[in-house]
């Protein structure tokens, strides 16, 4: 299998890149409703933990990944290198 191999059964699969990845100026409350949206097929999405961790893995910086936004992805991130350098100074 490719390491890739996990988008071919994506719930979000056919699904417009506006849900995920909002248009230029977007309001809030749309924003909220189309955030919500996004959140609530990710939960359902059964590579919802490849899409996070691919997201995570890579970095990306836009949209909805693995149902997390980009403040989500960025706090586990920051969360897992304060970790690493904990473990890297019990060493």
């Amino acid at each position: 299998m490719t390491p890739m191999a996990w988008q071919d059964r994506a719930a979000c699969k056919f699904t417009g890149w506006v849900l995920f990845y909002g248009p230029d100026g977007e309001r809030a409350p749309e924003r909220e409703v189309r955030e919500a949206a996004a959140k609530e097929m990710c939960a359902s999405c059964v590579v919802l933990d490849e899409c996070r961790e691919f997201a995570l893995s890579n970095r990306e910086r836009h949209g909805w990944w693995g149902g997390m936004g980009e403040d989500e992805r960025e706090s586990v991130r920051r969360k897992r290198l304060r970790q690493a350098a904990k473990a890297g100074e019990a060493a």
